[in-house]
């Protein structure tokens, strides 16, 4: 009995000795600082120089009717792609390291028939025309493609999508073609 005793206070010893020397090592805990410290930056109304300028060259576009007008995809806003425009963008997505792939639908643009829940949309997946481009390092080919399906389909909208493989994602999707009658909807 006399040996636990004598571990009991030792540890009672050391224990005693070791706390004010841990005390000192951590600050209380004070709270969260008032704002009204930290310093402010100001910028008057007037004064632009903080924004970024490419020489007072830009022009803006307006937009499409909003109200009204069936938008499709990601270039909707804009007027139909000329053939020149529809190669810089296949080019884009080309040089952006995505697969394309060709799509076709009757309808063109998601919409709500079947069902009404939150969520749920009818005309969210299009016919895929033959199999993604895999290894396609050339816009024409796309084009070509594109051709070749709006000669099969004439009466359909064309989509061209550009899958990211690593990311399994889709990087972007925009109206291809648009069949006659339909050119301006928006």
């Amino acid at each position: 009995m006399a040996s636990s005793m004598m571990v009991s206070s030792a540890t009672v010893t050391v224990a005693r000795t070791t706390a004010p020397a841990q005390s000192t090592m951590v600050a209380p805990y004070t709270g969260l600082k008032s704002a009204g410290a930290l310093p402010t930056a100001r910028r008057t109304a007037t004064n632009l120089n903080h924004l970024p300028s490419n020489g007072g060259r830009a022009q803006c576009m307006k937009v499409w009717p909003v109200e009204g007008v069936k938008k499709f995809e990601t270039l909707s806003y804009l007027p139909t792609l000329s053939p020149e425009a529809l190669l810089k963008q296949i080019d884009y997505l080309i040089r952006s390291g995505w697969i394309p792939c060709l799509e076709f639908d009757k309808i063109g643009f998601v919409y709500r028939e079947h069902h009404r829940s939150p969520g749920y949309y009818d005309g969210r997946y299009w016919t895929m025309w033959k199999l993604p481009m895999f290894g396609c390092t050339d816009a024409v080919q796309v084009a070509k493609e594109v051709e070749e399906c709006r000669k099969e389909h004439p009466e359909k909208f064309i989509r061209i999508i550009g899958f990211d493989n690593v990311r399994q994602v889709q990087c972007i999707s925009f109206i291809a073609y648009k069949p006659k009658g339909t050119e301006y909807i928006n």
